[in-house]
């Protein structure tokens, strides 16, 4: 069953927020807190990143996140036990970010099982070769967990006919080219790829990489989007900050891109 393609076609706004904050960061307790506030705040899904000391699809935010969880000694099992301490208390459903190596080391079969024993809904693996997706698919769908494929802006029309007709149900979709974190401007060739997938598939579409403020996602909401990722800039609330003011700030920043998507028809 796709959870988050079913989450995202009944959610109850015209898109849906996804922040992404890294596992373990800036420690366990806090990130925990976060996550919670982040549900209070806001958040529609929760997107959560397992450190990974070679993380080539992140920018210097996330890759300074991850090696920070990493010193602490947040790893696999660590990010495990955040997961079943807060999911319980949770609305808003997890989708686990990874890369392949980290699965491949633990097991295939060992992994997904363990992330859905916690209660995990999707699972992204930005470096996945397209051709061992049909084999983590099959797994993913025996324990309920969705894997969700990416476009990027440079694919072919070809792959992206290839990698639709592999994916389960929800797409998620590079805003721009290169690693994750801050951009000035959302490339406008975007909106084309949007619609073309939309005219073509039902295949909904999650929109991410250098999306970093609320006039950004205002923008968005007026495209054929139905959720917004914003990672490096939720992470850039939380550093330099004492425990109270990182919830804070993270929880003023979430309510804020969510107040924003309210903005449909003001940016086209």
């Amino acid at each position: 069953m796709n959870v988050i393609t079913n989450f995202l076609r009944n959610k109850s706004s015209a898109c849906a927020l996804v922040p992404f904050i890294t596992a373990g960061y800036p420690n366990i307790n806090i990130c925990i807190q976060v996550l919670k506030v982040l549900d209070k705040k806001g958040a529609d899904i929760i997107e959560l990143g397992i450190p990974y000391s070679d993380a080539l699809a992140d920018g210097p935010v996330i890759q300074e996140a991850s090696q920070v969880a990493l010193q602490q000694g947040v790893y696999i099992d660590q990010v495990l036990c955040i997961l079943e301490t807060v999911i319980p208390e949770l609305n808003a459903p997890i989708i686990i970010f990874t890369y392949y190596n980290p699965i491949l080391v633990r097991g295939i079969d060992k992994f997904i099982s363990e992330i859905s024993a916690v209660g995990v809904k999707g699972l992204i693996i930005p470096d996945l070769p397209l051709e061992e997706v049909d084999y983590i698919i099959e797994l993913c769908n025996l324990c309920d967990i969705e894997l969700i494929l990416f476009i990027a802006p440079t694919s072919s029309e070809s792959r992206i006919q290839l990698i639709l007709s592999k994916s389960p149900g929800c797409i998620y979709l590079v805003s721009s080219c290169g690693v994750t974190g801050l951009r000035d401007n959302i490339n406008s060739k975007i909106k084309h790829i949007a619609d073309k997938i939309k005219s073509t598939t039902s295949k909904l579409i999650m929109l991410g990489f250098g999306i970093n403020t609320c006039n950004q996602v205002a923008q968005i909401v007026n495209w054929n989007i139905d959720g917004v990722v914003v990672g490096s800039a939720m992470i850039n609330q939380m550093m330099g900050k004492l425990p109270q003011e990182t919830l804070d700030s993270i929880g003023e920043f979430c309510q804020e891109l969510k107040l924003s998507m309210n903005k449909k028809n003001t940016y086209k």
